[in-house]
């Protein structure tokens, strides 16, 4: 059986979606995919759906939309109830479990995929590190869960998702910044700080792509839109790290450069990111 969260819910096989389009049961089912080959407890698919105020039926309304998603993944996987009941979904005495089986869940493809880039990252194998890294963004197939509504349980998997999409899509620039790329980063980093104007690691990749691309008077302007954004918006002061990158663009500081030394100054500047 195939799961997708990483962008529209899907949950199926032989090309039939088991998801149903009511709202509480698509819901109920994107919970259990999130945590697919674990137990999922009753009580947290309660929370899920009605958070603090459960009715009464709470219980069997949960039991009545398990029997609903038994039936529309036993006609997905073209395989008895019972079957499904015993292999696919099923029930331990305190929760539920969805059983992946050896199809395909794009959410883990994308963290083994991350792993691996982020090891290699690490290791300065750059050029293997962007193919992995890659790799994992196309995974993704728009935002987590894009068609289901949500609950705390299911909005904190959708909040931790995203920070390591974007985890990893520092990481892959970081890498294609270490490769000489920075000419085909400018435009992608342009839009990245229009959409998170506070976010200072991914002006920092856009300002040493201008740097290099010979244009450091917008590097420069950057920085100053940001420092704006972070007073403006928190009454901060720019970090020390950020900092470093417009005071070596001042300089035209030769470790901003493509080269070797670059790379060794861009590893310093934004360091791997920890696993989530």
């Amino acid at each position: 059986m195939d799961i997708g969260i990483l962008g529209p819910l899907v949950v199926g096989a032989n090309d039939k979606d088991a998801a149903p389009s009511a709202p509480k049961p698509r819901q109920l089912l994107a919970l259990l995919a999130v945590r697919a080959d674990r137990v999922v407890p009753v009580d947290v698919l309660v929370d899920e759906l009605w958070e603090s105020t459960p009715p009464p039926s709470a219980l069997t309304t949960v039991q009545t939309y398990i029997v609903l998603l038994r039936r529309l993944l036993a006609a997905a996987l073209r395989v008895s109830g019972a079957v499904v009941a015993q292999q696919v979904l099923t029930y331990t005495g305190w929760g539920y479990q969805l059983s992946a089986g050896e199809g395909a869940h794009d959410a883990s493809d994308f963290t083994r995929h991350a792993a691996l880039g982020r090891r290699a990252l690490a290791a300065g194998d750059n050029s293997r590190a962007s193919a992995a890294l890659r790799q994992a963004l196309a995974c993704w197939r728009g935002p987590a869960l894009v068609d289901v509504r949500t609950g705390p349980q299911l909005l904190a998997h959708r909040v931790s998702l995203e920070e390591q999409r974007m985890g990893t899509l520092e990481q892959r620039i970081e890498a294609d910044l270490r490769l000489g790329r920075h000419h085909e980063v400018i435009g992608e980093l342009s839009g990245l700080v229009v959409q998170h104007p506070l976010h200072e690691n991914i002006h920092s990749l856009l300002m040493v792509a201008l740097y290099r691309s010979g244009r450091p008077g917008q590097a420069l302007e950057t920085f100053q839109t940001l420092h704006q954004n972070l007073r403006d918006e928190l009454g901060m002061e720019p970090s020390p790290r950020i900092r470093t990158v417009q005071q070596g663009i001042l300089r035209r500081d030769s470790s901003l450069e493509a080269d070797q030394e670059s790379k060794l100054f861009l590893q310093q500047l934004t360091p791997c990111h920890p696993a989530s």
